[in-house]
């Protein structure tokens, strides 16, 4: 698979988020994007954080058009990679599965659990060489280093470690599903944490996800259960607290020359095709 080469703006770390963290970048440049995966969700804005190089891609789309079965995960790691990111950040709203993790806790998971289904979640699915990428520890040592430094430093209330567990959506969990999925000892419920971190994987890049817990989930809460509008207000409520992280997490990742094992998940493989 031959994909031209690309001339246009780089950047070294990429964000993949909601739209509200366009404001985070300065001196920002819109690069539109085609992969052999086809379309990212929008277009892919290269810019800088305090003085380092950043690449945003809207994972639902500018309009938030794509529910989180319909984003196109591959096209979207794809592109970050095309334009030279090599650390990826993965910001995203979840449900806490503990009472004592409420609103606006940060959780920076370092295990997940995909129930997911449906979703292309994998670059390597054609005849060809069959390519097994270890997913062990899902997410970049020095991402989470840097990630809990960071939320340290602010004093915000955050977990570090616990499970992401990842559900369908778009509709959220029953409360016996919710209930269960307590039982199992996991921290939080998204509906986009994969495939977004194998992809990431797969293509030896660094993925560190950062969720922002807007409610809790309906085992644990009382009433009705959360809303599509309360995650967007509580989401709202807290984006300049989650961009100012960010912001503190970029300037602190390592140099994107340093060495790290998620760079090197497919070394020495023989893959269908070359990465870009």
């Amino acid at each position: 698979m031959a994909t031209p080469p690309y001339a246009g703006p780089r950047a070294d770390i990429g964000v993949i988020g909601g739209s509200g963290l366009y404001a985070f970048l300065d001196h920002a440049t819109t690069v539109q994007l085609d992969t052999p995966w086809g379309q990212p969700s929008d277009v892919v804005t290269v810019g800088e954080v305090a003085g380092r190089s950043v690449a945003f891609v809207p994972r639902h789309g500018r309009d938030h058009r794509f529910p989180p079965h319909r984003v196109n995960y591959r096209a979207n790691l794809w592109a970050l990679r095309t334009v030279g990111v090599r650390q990826v950040l993965g910001p995203c709203a979840v449900g806490s599965l503990r009472a004592e993790h409420d609103a606006g806790t940060v959780v920076i998971p370092e295990q997940v659990v995909d129930r997911t289904w449906g979703r292309p979640s994998t670059f390597y699915d054609e005849p060809g060489p069959v390519v097994h990428v270890a997913f062990a520890d899902p997410y970049c040592p020095h991402g989470r280093e840097a990630a809990v430094a960071a939320a340290g430093d602010r004093g915000m209330r955050f977990v570090d470690g616990g499970t992401l567990v990842v559900v369908n959506g778009p509709r959220f969990s029953s409360r016996a599903e919710s209930l269960w999925h307590q039982a199992q000892g996991w921290t939080a419920v998204g509906m986009t944490g994969m495939p977004e971190a194998i992809l990431a994987r797969e293509l030896a890049l660094c993925y560190t996800s950062i969720a922002l817990v807007t409610d809790l989930d309906a085992g644990i809460e009382q009433g009705e259960g959360v809303t599509h509008d309360e995650v967007l207000r509580v989401f709202a409520d807290n984006i300049a607290k989650v961009r100012a992280l960010l912001a503190d997490v970029i300037t602190a990742l390592p140099s994107p020359n340093g060495d790290c094992s998620c760079r090197h998940a497919v070394e020495g493989m023989k893959l269908p095709f070359d990465l870009p």
